[in-house]
């Protein structure tokens, strides 16, 4: 190991908090403060503090493991485990075509990573049927901001501008947990006399702040951003100069909203009519303020419209396109705005162009030296692609993702795994998914390889190589160059991360997410730099970088932004007689996603240790249960066991569970796969349930 400070980022969500980490004597790595990185300004969670815990050999992988005779997964040697690799990928589009491969990637890899991949499956084997986790995370919200803006960047401004607005509504986000360290700048925004609007079902550590709580029944945000924008044209507060300069779609998207007058929306959300009125006056009152929007809202198969309809919001009063104005996501996955930018995507090409685009595609297949016909069209979605694995899909490779645990409807999914002929899965860990593979390579992590990420902000960043990674790993960039040559594809998948990128750079230049004025070099003088960032003439100077977009005009052909036409309407699956009960999920502190990695950690795993049902006490002394209870929680999907939770801090028509954790307490057993139509977002967050103690 080297004996040196190195500047890094966090492999966790995507605030990708800048930490210095120091190799120790005894093997271990210690986690050291680096309050120069303006995100977090020095703070940590507990997930990256103990992040190197996962660095130890205990706790991960150092060696292939290939499926032996008996089905037992038995140590291999690199090249048995990619020569079987390569072997079942190709046996499996030999009998069936491209198209019965399949590639499955993940929002915590890196740019580099999630180029290669995407170039990986189209060029090497020419398959339409690649996607990745960050399907489920903000894919919602990435349309509707599109749709609206012309572009898709989680957040259009810094961080920084936060505490510097008027009033932030923040809807279906809990950071106080999952992204600990962004709280301050809400804190920040009080101290300096603004207001925090927070919208969630329950009262969480995050709500606990807020100056007002609106706790609307879970699958009704659509219903209660209509009812303030219907009550912002009812007071006369709409900003009619700014929606005739800077908008279109105004005349549609006012009638629409004009349906859901107050006392409507109340019977729809439980939001009062009082709430209501004065959510939107703090909202109007300041000259700036902001939404921002995180999985409650988008996870939901309306979600597009649902965001749509919170834009429409800020578009109607002027709150987009101007200083410390304007609507966010805010991100959940450590690379989830740059995985999804650069060809991982059912539907899209390096640079955020779209596969469908002539244009993008002769750029993208001259950059890789293919012809451009030769690239496959758009595949299937991420749950629509696990949903077919076994029949259309026999093989799959797997970077980065733990489905079995992650996706809606897991007991189906994890069925479907099981149906494959030939699975390979690249992680860290040996994760539930991953025990179920064929081949299993031990892949390189955050703290041992370099690479770039891209932040909630779009703020492209470095990460560092600080230690040397255990004999028997290799990085997926190697693994990915080692079964390409093998599969007739000697050149294009170099192993070095710099040389990806800068290939990234060039099929990147001159798409929406342009990387191409960034390299190595900047990145590791700064704190990273925004995108888009164009590269300069011939004897221009460097381009800067874009910390804030749409101040001029918005990305769109006439740089208008479009309003949304959009009614609410009701969940997938609504309860009744059977399911009376409404189940929406999430995360906790301490865990982080499918937890395959904080589970093996002992101070997270002491701080969480499991599963729960958190229900009001008005449905425990329905069900007779008392704190602690074991309670089954049935959907039409399957059941759930985990202990009760008894607080005040939810609606009583409603129950949370966190989706951490396998096993009988999986909260994803119980989830609809049901899909937004436009983004093909499942509707997680809400579905019906029938709640009893489970003797």
């Amino acid at each position: 190991m080297q004996n040196t400070v190195t500047p890094t980022h966090c492999p966790y969500c995507a605030l990708q908090c800048g930490m210095n980490l120091t190799p120790a004597a005894d093997g271990t790595v210690e986690v050291g403060e680096r309050a120069d990185f303006p995100v977090n300004r020095g703070a940590l969670c507990g997930k990256g503090r103990t992040a190197p815990a996962v660095l130890a050999s205990g706790a991960r992988l150092t060696s292939p493991l290939v499926r032996s005779a008996d089905g037992a997964l038995v140590p291999a040697g690199w090249d048995e485990a990619l020569d079987r690799i390569a072997g079942g990928l190709a046996r499996a589009r030999a009998e069936r075509g491209a198209d019965a491969v399949g590639v499955f990637g993940g929002g915590g890899l890196t740019n580099e990573k999630a180029y290669a991949l995407g170039k990986f499956a189209r060029v090497v084997l020419g398959t339409s049927q690649i996607d990745y986790n960050g399907r489920f995370c903000m894919s919602s919200a990435a349309a509707a901001g599109t749709k609206a803006f012309g572009l898709d960047r989680g957040l259009p401004f810094p961080l920084e501008d936060i505490p510097r607005t008027g009033c932030v509504i923040l809807v279906g986000s809990n950071p106080a947990e999952t992204m600990p360290p962004s709280l301050r700048y809400f804190t920040e925004l009080r101290e300096n006399g603004g207001t925090l609007i927070v919208v969630d079902p329950r009262r969480t550590r995050t709500a606990e702040q807020a100056d007002l709580h609106l706790a609307p029944r879970p699958g009704t945000d659509l219903a209660l951003a209509l009812g303030m924008l219907h009550l912002v044209v009812a007071e006369g507060r709409v900003d009619e100069r700014y929606v005739e300069e800077r908008t279109a779609g105004w005349e549609e998207a006012r009638a629409a909203a004009m349906a859901h007058w107050p006392e409507y929306v109340e019977r729809i959300t439980g939001v009062s009519v009082p709430e209501l009125r004065e959510a939107v006056r703090l909202f109007c009152a300041p000259e700036a303020a902001m939404v921002l929007t995180a999985r409650g809202p988008e996870q939901q198969a309306k979600g597009t419209d649902t965001v749509g309809a919170w834009i429409n919001l800020c578009l109607a009063t002027g709150r987009a396109g101007r200083p410390l104005s304007g609507y966010g996501c805010l991100t959940g996955q450590g690379n989830g705005q740059g995985g999804r930018e650069h060809g991982q995507k059912a539907d899209q090409l390096p640079g955020y162009r779209r596969l469908t685009d002539p244009a993008a595609r002769l750029h993208v297949a001259g950059v890789w030296g293919v012809d451009p016909d030769s690239l496959p069209g758009p595949g299937r979605s991420a749950y629509e692609l696990l949903d077919a694995l076994g029949t259309d899909v026999r093989a799959l490779l797997l970077m980065g993702s733990n489905p079995v645990v992650s996706a809606p409807r897991a007991a189906h999914v994890e069925e479907r795994i099981r149906s494959l002929d030939f699975l390979a899965v690249c992680d860290v860990v040996l994760s539930e998914t991953a025990a179920l593979a064929d081949v299993v390579l031990p892949v390189t992590q955050w703290a041992e390889e370099t690479g770039t990420t891209t932040n909630l902000e779009g703020r492209v960043l470095l990460r560092r190589r600080a230690v040397t990674p255990p004999d028997g790993v290799r990085g997926d960039l190697e693994v990915l160059h080692g079964l390409a040559d093998r599969l007739g594809v000697e050149k294009g998948f170099p192993t070095e991360p710099e040389e990806v990128f800068e290939e990234l750079r060039r099929a990147s230049a001159g798409g929406p997410a342009d990387y191409s004025g960034i390299d190595y070099r900047r990145l590791g003088e700064g704190n990273g730099v925004f995108w888009p960032c164009p590269a300069p003439g011939a004897d221009g100077p460097p381009h800067p970088g874009t910390p804030r977009l749409f101040l001029d005009r918005f990305a769109t052909g006439d740089g208008r932004a479009r309003f949304a036409a959009v009614a609410h309407r009701p969940s997938a699956e609504e309860p009744d007689e059977a399911y009376p009960v409404l189940l929406t999920t999430g995360r906790v502190l301490a865990q982080y996603q499918s937890g395959a990695q904080t589970r093996r950690v002992a101070e997270l795993n002491a701080a969480a240790p499991g599963p729960f049902v958190e229900l009001h006490p008005r449905l425990a002394a329905r069900l007779g249960a008392a704190e602690g209870d074991p309670l089954a929680v049935v959907s039409r999907r399957g059941r759930a066991v985990a202990p009760a939770r008894i607080t005040t801090g939810i609606r009583p028509d409603t129950v949370f569970m966190p989706f951490h954790w396998p096993g009988e307490g999986r909260a994803n057993t119980l989830t609809n796969p049901a899909l937004d139509p436009t983004s093909r977002m499942p509707e997680f967050k809400v579905c019906a349930v029938r709640v009893e103690v489970a003797r």
